[in-house]
């Protein structure tokens, strides 16, 4: 019984390691050295995965949920730097120092996630230098998105951030049927992922469902016609 239990706990290792872009295509023996030395996390909504500046145990993978990376500011205002959901990796770059996690990481919503331990990761490095580089080109992708996030806070106002935003989650941005869009996590949420505060985002959704863009039914927002989403949003950016 207890074989059986470790082998489907095994299992679902192995396969949320095949979801994520840093171990994408490495062959399954690969990923069962990585499931052995890789833990299961659950986190209630709310809850603190670690604090900036705690000790570096690993980084992680979401397997379902939603977890905020952010700061807080002198004053105690927080500053979302990304929200990792799904297949998502991150932490990897605080493997590389011995200052701790540069950042607050709490979950936004009732979240699974694995482990990844540093020590045993960082030898198995040292082995595969085909690894190496798949941690360079994730990292290089997390600077790639906070540089757009960085683009987007300081050149363009809340109206086209959220239109970026729901136009991304739009599995067809061409299409002209609409398209359900369903919130995981709150609206309080959602608008400090913005940059945002929840009175300025509920103004932003009332401007945009008036214009006939959306509809809003609690947490579901309708996109009436994602190729005219897409207009509007490249007419605010030229």
């Amino acid at each position: 019984m207890k074989e059986d239990i470790f082998e489907l706990k095994q299992a679902s290792i192995i396969y949320s390691l095949q979801r994520c872009q840093l171990f994408a295509g490495l062959p399954k023996n690969d990923l069962a050295d990585i499931a052995s030395f890789t833990d299961l996390k659950a986190l209630e909504r709310d809850s603190y995965l670690f604090r900036e500046g705690e000790k570096c145990r690993g980084f992680f993978i979401i397997q379902k949920g939603g977890i905020s990376v952010h700061r807080v500011n002198g004053i105690g205002k927080e500053q979302v730097i990304h929200i990792f959901r799904d297949g998502d990796s991150f932490g990897e770059g605080a493997l590389a120092g011995d200052r701790g996690y540069p950042v607050d990481a709490r979950a936004v919503e009732a979240t699974q996630l694995l482990l990844v331990k540093k020590e045993e990761f960082i030898d198995l490095l040292g082995r595969r230098a085909d690894l190496s580089l798949r941690m360079l080109a994730s990292m290089a992708k997390h600077n790639r998105d906070l540089v757009g996030q960085i683009e987007d806070l300081t050149l363009r106002d809340v109206e086209t951030r959220l239109a970026n935003w729901l136009l991304k989650r739009c599995s067809d941005p061409a299409s002209t049927q609409a398209f359900e869009i369903e919130l995981s996590t709150t609206k309080q949420v959602l608008a400090a992922e913005l940059g945002t505060v929840r009175a300025t985002l509920s103004r932003t959704l009332a401007r945009l469902r008036d214009e006939d863009v959306i509809e809003v039914q609690g947490k579901t927002i309708t996109v009436s016609s994602p190729a005219n989403l897409k207009a509007l949003l490249q007419s605010r950016l030229e």
